[in-house]
């Protein structure tokens, strides 16, 4: 469902074909990671030489290095001229793993902190579905992890065409909504407008019933008082809680001394967001836990990495 080429290549006559200048860069990433540099560290380096990413902008990050190095096409393919020799992409698979063990990095158990963290708060747009994490090919080199909505294959027909995106994805989602509430901390000093409440239309024949006890004089009738507790519980069940001060507070204090966000925090995202719904167009909406909603151009992250 990728809608853009990976870095290194360009389209040429309806032909994918190398992009010698960027193929480079390709190459640079490879042979600066097998000699020790860690992905962080190729991302500043590259920033700050100003090299184009794949949107041609000098910006990069540890998650756009780390897909590189992971990106099999580069090994060649019917569709993808090589850039990367065998060798050197198994070495720097062989590194990733090392430097994964190292950190507790494990993919197993990060696939289960995944599905906890996201599981529950992915939601399409399309059909109304949760997402789910699916791996194809597992345990091997070509295994893909990625995130479709749940109706996406039901009855083993292909029933919801919405976008899938991996965990990487989902985590660049929050850091564009989180930034974008950083730098409109106002938001949350804006008052939530009160709804009235909409009264039911048995909650109108018990006041009109009220009312005429009351007219007679039946202040001390069980009707009365049976009415006027089936009345309080009969309001009870249509008021809502308003606990946006609350959450709004609770946002605050997450974001205190808060700087933009560069990497993924899974505390912070547990903590201040509510859901994120994901549209087939690819703006998805992030919603927060007072309310409050964002709206990522989910493909220009994409096309920016």
């Amino acid at each position: 469902m990728r809608r853009h080429i990976s870095i290194g290549y360009k389209l040429t006559d309806g032909k994918i074909v190398l992009d010698k200048e960027k193929a480079e860069v390709v190459k640079r990433i490879f042979e600066e990671y097998l000699k020790g540099l860690s992905t962080h560290k190729i991302a500043q380096e590259l920033t700050f030489e100003g090299f184009p990413n794949a949107n041609n902008k000098p910006s990069w990050n540890h998650g756009s290095v780390g897909r590189i190095l992971e990106n099999n096409k580069y090994l060649g393919d019917a569709v993808h001229p090589q850039i990367i020799d065998e060798k050197t992409f198994e070495l720097v698979q062989k590194r990733r793993k090392s430097v994964a063990t190292k950190l507790g990095r494990n993919p197993q158990l990060n696939s289960i902190k995944n599905q906890r963290i996201f599981s529950s708060k992915l939601k399409c747009g399309e059909c109304g579905e949760i997402y789910r994490e699916y791996i194809e090919n597992v345990g091997k080199a070509s295994e893909i992890r990625s995130w479709k909505c749940k109706r996406h294959i039901y009855r083993n027909k292909v029933c919801c065409r919405n976008l899938f995106l991996t965990s990487e994805e989902i985590e660049n989602i929050f850091i564009s909504a989180k930034n974008k509430i950083l730098s409109r901390m106002w938001m949350l000093d804006k008052e939530k407008k009160k709804e009235p409440i909409k009264i039911t239309m048995e909650i109108r024949n018990i006041e009109e019933r009220i009312k005429e006890l009351e007219e007679e004089e039946q202040f001390s009738s069980k009707e009365l008082s049976e009415l006027i507790f089936k009345r309080a519980k009969a309001y009870y069940g249509i008021s809502k809680i308003d606990d946006y001060a609350y959450n709004t507070e609770k946002m605050r204090q997450a974001l205190v001394e808060k700087e933009q966000l560069m990497e993924f925090d899974e505390d912070l995202f547990s903590t201040i967001v509510k859901q994120i719904i994901i549209n087939k167009n690819g703006r998805t909406i992030v919603e927060f836990i007072n309310g409050i909603t964002v709206e990522v151009d989910y493909e220009k992250i994409r096309k920016d990495e």
